[in-house]
């Protein structure tokens, strides 16, 4: 049996992910895949726009053989983090044999390259990245003009500025540190840009981004007209539109769940963030994941002009500091996810256990064989947590409260049952 790992949110699912599962087998003459997802929580830092459960089963009906759940204190990290905690996943599972994921190079050399850099982080490296910080420039853009100059490759430093390329770079970073022999490749993401907001002709891969706008209007979502280039269509007019850019199977599920368990968006979660907000001071925001004593110091000052979610990230960003820094930074404040907690994980190997989502019936075998082979323990159901480390323990209990709040969150909104996380089957298809 040859394993192949992929990351990924599937925030939904969509061709290109199809196309994803397909190449990684053809590229690493692999015969099952494992998926490392994301669960009800995002890395650009919001809520998933569907429940876990049901981007699970649309994997698994389009080529995954497992999908295994991303814990949230990484699924809402940043790039760094979350490469991290997938890689350290994958890598425990003691039977994957690659790792492929997609990037605008398409080309696996550049991007080691930079990561051996990263990874090393050489003193030559590191005066100039400090020189460039000392500037005043951000983060990013230090970080490229110092490759740059260390690697005397203009075209190298560059390949950072597309976000699939940095993830890449991340992920191969994270192998190396973590003395993986799992090997790394890549594909050329076809079509899309990673943020286009407008779907593809037909017969070209759409991008999450653009999927989610479309069905910005098929929820009651707080919104303005200028979020989305659409008019407000009938969900029947959305399904079609869709059926050239996601597969049959989540155009059916996309239509059985609509306004039962979809859509979800970061404003529905706009009052449990102010009530959490307002709860806060200056020096006790700054216990949580990412957030510095300056980004405190802003969150406060324009508390009382807050309205909800995606205002208030608008709000407070600055050249500095993004949106998507400032919705994690909100999510790890919603959810509780501290600074020191992250750190101690970090320092005891990120990851203690592989909670299951689902799997394929006939591919069962997979996890007998993961079993035989893994060093932390496979979960199918949550009462089998009391074996866990103290650490394990946490970062879970951690996920089912995350997940309860995402639930409360659909339960509400389209009044309907609350369904515990403990109420959850497997997915098995």
């Amino acid at each position: 049996m040859k394993i192949v790992g992929l990351i990924a949110e599937y925030n939904p699912f969509h061709n290109g992910h199809e196309y994803h599962i397909q190449k990684a087998k053809e590229v690493t003459g692999a015969d099952t895949v494992i998926v490392v997802m994301s669960g009800n929580f995002v890395q650009r830092g919001a809520p998933a726009i569907m429940p876990k459960h049901l981007r699970a089963k649309v994997a698994l009906k389009s080529g995954a053989s497992l999908v295994l759940e991303l814990p949230v204190c990484f699924a809402t990290g940043s790039a760094e983090y979350f490469a991290q905690g997938a890689v350290a996943l994958l890598d425990s599972l003691g039977c994957v044999d690659a790792l492929c994921f997609g990037s605008e190079c398409g080309d696996i050399q550049p991007l080691t390259r930079i990561a051996e850099v990263l990874s090393d982080e050489p003193e030559e490296y590191r005066a100039l990245l400090r020189a460039s910080l000392k500037e005043g420039l951000p983060f990013p853009s230090a970080r490229e003009r110092a490759l740059q100059d260390y690697l005397h490759d203009p075209a190298l430093s560059r390949i950072l500025a597309s976000p699939n390329n940095t993830l890449g770079v991340e992920y191969i970073k994270a192998l190396i540190r973590q003395e993986s022999t799992i090997r790394p490749y890549t594909i050329l993401r076809k079509d899309s840009r990673y943020h286009a907001d407008t779907l593809e002709p037909a017969g070209n891969f759409s991008s999450a981004t653009a999927i989610r706008r479309l069905l910005l209007f098929s929820g009651s979502s707080l919104r303005t007209v200028e979020d989305t280039p659409y008019d407000e269509p009938k969900l029947s007019s959305i399904l079609a539109r869709l059926e050239d850019h996601v597969p049959r199977e989540c155009v059916n599920l996309l239509e059985r769940t609509h306004l039962t368990r979809y859509p979800i968006y970061s404003n529905d979660f706009s009052l449990l963030i102010k009530y959490q907000l307002i709860r806060e001071s200056r020096g006790t925001l700054t216990r949580y994941a990412d957030v510095s004593e300056e980004l405190a110091n802003r969150i406060m000052k324009h508390l009382n002009s807050y309205q909800n979610f995606d205002q208030f990230c608008d709000l407070i960003k600055t050249k500095e500091v993004t949106y998507s820094r400032i919705s994690r930074c909100l999510l790890h404040i919603m959810l509780g996810i501290q600074a020191s907690f992250l750190d101690r994980v970090a320092a005891d190997g990120f990851i203690h256990y592989a909670r299951m989502l689902g799997f394929v019936q006939k591919e069962k075998e997979i996890l007998s064989f993961i079993k035989k082979n893994s060093r932390i323990p496979l979960l199918p159901k949550l009462s089998d947590m009391d074996s866990l480390s103290e650490h394990g323990q946490q970062m879970l209990h951690l996920d089912i409260f995350a997940s309860n709040l995402y639930e409360s969150v659909i339960s509400n909104k389209f009044k309907t049952p609350f369904c515990n996380e403990y109420s959850h089957p497997l997915v098995i298809v």
